[in-house]
């Protein structure tokens, strides 16, 4: 995926989830972050950011902040759309005959169901999209943040193994150098447990890095469906 108009600033603060000051061009200006997480460990002041100009002249602010560089790290994507929109892209090129974005099973919205044809039999897949941008020592970690929707999804897709359905959780690694997700039990020790039990029921996890640039990101990986 690409973004059409980006520039550079340096992050200041956040007053809240929604918002934060941005020094661009030497000015101070409030944007819009594309990211509800917690990203304590990058949104540090003085970080350099990377902000995608919007042309809507409705909205209240000009920019969103879609990335950071991390000390140490590297260029980070914050874009809480961006996981979904690149695993799009990827699955273009996974030989399915069908792909269905927002999927309702169970009493969850899955974020895709696809078909492929398979010795005249057509095989049902259910996958839950999750983007990953917490580093520590090399390694990735999930969630930044407990969530509670995370180990639902976690449950229908074990419930949807039982039915039939190739039921998989995608890890999409919006972070250089980082090609493996673990579950952040510090943070929310049932997500861990949940996942544990989703692979046991046949859950297939896959760990999907990218290759991030300034006004790009685009899955790397050389797993297949």
């Amino acid at each position: 995926m690409k973004y059409p108009s980006v520039a550079q600033g340096i992050f200041r603060d956040r007053p809240n989830r929604f918002i934060a000051h941005v020094e661009i061009g030497g000015k101070s200006t409030t944007v819009h972050v594309k990211n509800t997480g917690r990203c304590k460990e990058l949104l540090l002041p003085g970080s350099r950011v990377i902000l995608n100009h919007s042309d809507n002249p409705n909205r209240k602010t000009e920019y969103d902040l879609v990335a950071v560089y991390k000390e140490g790290l590297g260029l980070v994507n914050i874009d809480s759309q961006a996981p979904n929109h690149v695993v799009s892209e990827w699955l273009a090129h996974q030989n399915f005959s069908y792909v269905k974005p927002e999927y309702t099973y169970g009493q969850s919205r899955i974020d895709f169901y696809m078909e492929r044809e398979v010795d005249g039999e057509i095989e049902k897949y259910l996958m839950e999209v999750k983007g990953c941008t917490l580093e520590r020592s090399g390694v990735g970690y999930f969630p930044d943040a407990p969530t509670e929707r995370g180990v639902k999804h976690l449950r229908e897709l074990a419930k949807a193994t039982k039915e039939g359905y190739h039921a998989l959780l995608a890890f999409v690694i919006a972070m250089p150098k980082v090609n493996r997700v673990l579950p952040n039990v510090e943070t929310h020790p049932e997500f861990g447990v949940a996942l544990a039990e989703a692979k046991a029921a046949g859950v297939q996890v896959l760990e999907l890095p990218c290759r991030v640039e300034e006004d790009e990101l685009v899955i790397v990986s050389d797993e297949e469906i």
